[in-house]
């Protein structure tokens, strides 16, 4: 069965808790907090995999969990972060968001992309020492990972695509040109799903041709199988259309391509934009010659243009590879899907401070956490003081400081947000 969409849920590990611990070591008075950090929590990395040509290996497996980092210990030792969780999907796959259904990432190309971040790892106690505060009995919790459903939607990549009516002979072309080898017989949907072929002329010339099974009448409103493939189409550089212009079954070719353009263009306006050219199929069986002489009379008219071969004895079929590679050396490069996830503006946080808990574990110590919070901290580079900036505006805009003052924070005392620690002034 092929493979080209599916659910999952995804969810990167949490970061380990920092541990809570003190110095006792023999001669050694007042040894003091040392309990180390907890462990980065792993991601959840998207690799495209050019072995696979489907999504099958996620077909019975819905769930991917990252491991947790380690919680942290005594004597400063860190917990250790989780090894990173690795997805491979084939070239061409979609991440969408499940809920809007937004394009998150094309898998266009061969950087990793991570998905969901893992969490940091919580402070030991070590980091809340101060001169007046000596003996934190206290340590953070680690950060949760991100977690979201995704729906995975494959776009087949490839420069050249042929379409036509089922037993035309597009399997028959794409294995006389290539190293493919799809199921070929002599009845209609013997192809029940695409196929990719490397089609090579030289060292240093090739590109791809795909073979989409057949598209029938009715296809772009769910008819046959056509429906559940037109969208690999839609990457094409160049659509090859297929016509069988034998007329051994009958067929009319100029009502055939005619029918296949129409459900190409009610599918997509994209498709019906795309570059074509037509090639008659099996002219060593020509049994209407009146016909066939219609057919590219009307083809010619219509601007295209018209190559006949017979691909299963390979006649015109070198020329017309030929063809194809310096028509598509003409074209744009493969299109490309960019994100549709937009970020958060920093004022769409304003009236969310009510989605914010505050803590006070001792006198002069504040801890803030709110899910929201935690998602601006993760594009937020305290190190940067622009960021740091941002991050403060943030904070008056959505109202946490003004909860603060409610809640009693006096100047100088100490208010955490996960990792981020601040002395308070208003």
């Amino acid at each position: 069965m092929f493979t080209d969409k599916t659910r999952i849920y995804v969810k990167a590990g949490n970061g380990g808790d920092g541990a809570v611990a003190f110095h006792r070591e023999k001669y050694v008075a007042a040894g003091g907090p040392d309990g180390g950090d907890g462990g980065k929590g792993g991601d959840i990395v998207f690799l495209v995999d050019t072995n696979l040509n489907t999504l099958e290996s996620l077909r019975f497996k819905h769930k991917f969990v990252a491991q947790n980092g380690e919680n942290g210990k005594g004597g400063k030792m860190f917990g250790k972060s989780a090894a990173d969780l690795i997805i491979r999907v084939p070239r061409g796959t979609l991440i969408r968001d499940a809920d809007s259904g937004l394009i998150i990432k094309d898998m266009s190309d061969f950087e990793p992309f991570i998905l969901a971040r893992g969490g940091k790892g919580g402070w030991g106690n070590r980091h809340f020492a101060t001169p007046t505060r000596q003996c934190p009995r206290f340590a953070k919790p680690g950060i949760p990972g991100e977690e979201r459903d995704i729906i995975l939607e494959l776009k087949l990549i490839a420069d050249v695509g042929l379409v036509g009516f089922p037993n035309v002979g597009k399997s028959t072309l794409l294995a006389s040109v290539s190293a493919a080898r799809p199921k070929i017989a002599n009845y209609h949907f013997t192809t029940l799903s695409p196929n990719l072929g490397v089609v090579s002329l030289s060292d240093e010339r090739s590109f791809v041709m795909a073979d989409i099974p057949g598209i029938i009448e009715g296809a772009s409103e769910g008819a046959g199988l056509g429906h559940e493939f037109l969208r690999h189409i839609e990457r094409c550089r160049l659509l090859v259309h297929i016509v069988d212009i034998s007329c051994a079954e009958g067929r009319n070719p100029v009502e055939d391509f005619v029918t296949i353009n129409r459900e190409l263009s009610d599918f997509s306006e994209k498709l019906a934009s795309c570059p074509q050219i037509v090639v008659g199929n099996k002219c060593d069986a020509v049994t209407d010659e009146e016909k066939v002489s219609e057919f590219r009379k009307y083809i010619l008219g219509k601007g295209f243009e018209y190559y006949e071969i017979s691909a299963a004895t390979h006649k015109g079929v070198k020329e017309l590879t030929e063809t194809l590679y310096e028509k598509i050396s003409t074209l744009p490069p493969v299109s490309v899907y960019e994100s549709e996830i937009v970020k958060e503006d920093e004022n769409s946080y304003a009236g969310k401070s009510n989605d914010i808990s505050i803590k006070k574990p001792e006198p002069g110590l504040y801890i803030v956490e709110g899910e929201w919070l935690l998602r601006v901290m993760r594009g937020v580079n305290f190190d940067d003081y622009e960021q740091l900036q941002y991050f403060q505006r943030i904070l008056r805009r959505s109202g946490v400081i003004d909860r603060l003052v409610e809640f009693g924070v006096e100047q100088g005392d100490t208010v955490c947000i996960y990792d981020f620690e601040f002395e308070f002034v208003y």
